[in-house]
């Protein structure tokens, strides 16, 4: 498991999490909660190249405003 990052805010529908170093998971890289319950799939990376940001599409059934301050991990 590899730690993408907090969930530090919403967009349009999206997870938008602040990795917390330059490595991040690759576009299409499923995410899980620190439950391990899937949480969607990483659609775009984007930012400063030294902390950037990910964007996850929820999976169903998950509530983005939900999510707000949560860990997200990469499998």
């Amino acid at each position: 498991m590899k730690r993408v990052g907090d969930v530090v805010s919403t967009a349009q529908g999206l997870l938008v999490a602040r990795c917390p170093a330059d490595e991040h998971p690759d576009i299409g890289a499923p995410v899980i909660d620190e439950n391990l319950d899937s949480v969607g799939r990483v659609v775009d990376v984007f930012g400063p190249v030294e902390r950037p940001y990910v964007a996850v599409t929820p999976a169903s059934g998950v509530v983005p405003d939900a999510m707000l301050g949560q860990k997200l991990y990469a499998r």
